[in-house]
């Protein structure tokens, strides 16, 4: 169980901070908090593929990932890694069930629980982005335009999070953690609003797979 643990910290915590920034509509001069209100008012459904690095703060070597990911607003969405290793992150809108293929273990938490005032909360909640972040324009940079998202609970885990957008899409994201690792994200293929088959945020635990966490 430590070792599933350990694997999924960073990568849950990435999922988590994306997931809310997908599919924003804005104006092509808009900065990037003006495009952050703008997703939270029109997008409703997204798909996308992703990159994630995550760099330690000991200086290990960068752990890479990729895949493919998909949401629909409020409180569903599917992070599925293919590459190195397959693992799925569902939200089902009550609950998000993470499921390690290697090691056949699923962790279910209720979504108030794995959410919290995480940056996904975002994507469930009207009034999640003033309620839960203080929110500044941290300008442009490589051509993108920044928010950045400060959590005002102590408890969430991580210090920031950078959201760069540009053409009216979120481009890259930027997560540090309370323990100074950086998870950095870039998107591409994405698609807003499109037809998504609705079975693809239902989890169905495998035959035989061990299950801890909020299943009552």
């Amino acid at each position: 169980m430590a070792q599933l643990i350990a694997r999924l910290t960073l990568r849950v915590r990435a999922v988590l901070a994306i997931v809310p920034l997908l599919g924003f509509a804005a104006t092509a001069d808009a900065g990037g908090p003006e495009q952050l209100r703008a997703f939270l008012d029109g997008a409703k459904v997204g798909k996308a593929t992703f990159r994630q690095v995550v760099a330690a703060k000991d200086g290990r070597r960068p752990q890479e990932s990729s895949g493919t990911f998909a949401f629909a607003r409020p409180g569903k969405f599917r992070w599925a890694y293919e590459k190195p290793v397959e693992q799925l992150i569902v939200g089902d809108g009550e609950r998000v069930w993470v499921y390690d293929q290697d090691l056949n273990q699923v962790i279910v938490r209720k979504v108030d629980r794995a959410l919290g005032s995480s940056p996904a909360a975002l994507l469930a909640g009207d009034n999640a982005l003033e309620k839960n972040f203080d929110i500044v324009d941290a300008g442009k940079s490589d051509g993108l335009d920044y928010v950045e998202a400060k959590p005002k609970s102590a408890d969430t885990g991580f210090e920031h999070v950078r959201i760069g957008f540009r053409d009216n899409l979120p481009r890259a994201m930027e997560l540090k953690d309370a323990f100074g690792n950086v998870t950095t994200l870039t998107f591409g293929g994405f698609e807003r609003n499109p037809a998504l088959d609705a079975g693809q945020f239902r989890f169905v635990v495998p035959k035989g797979a061990d299950v801890v966490g909020d299943l009552n």
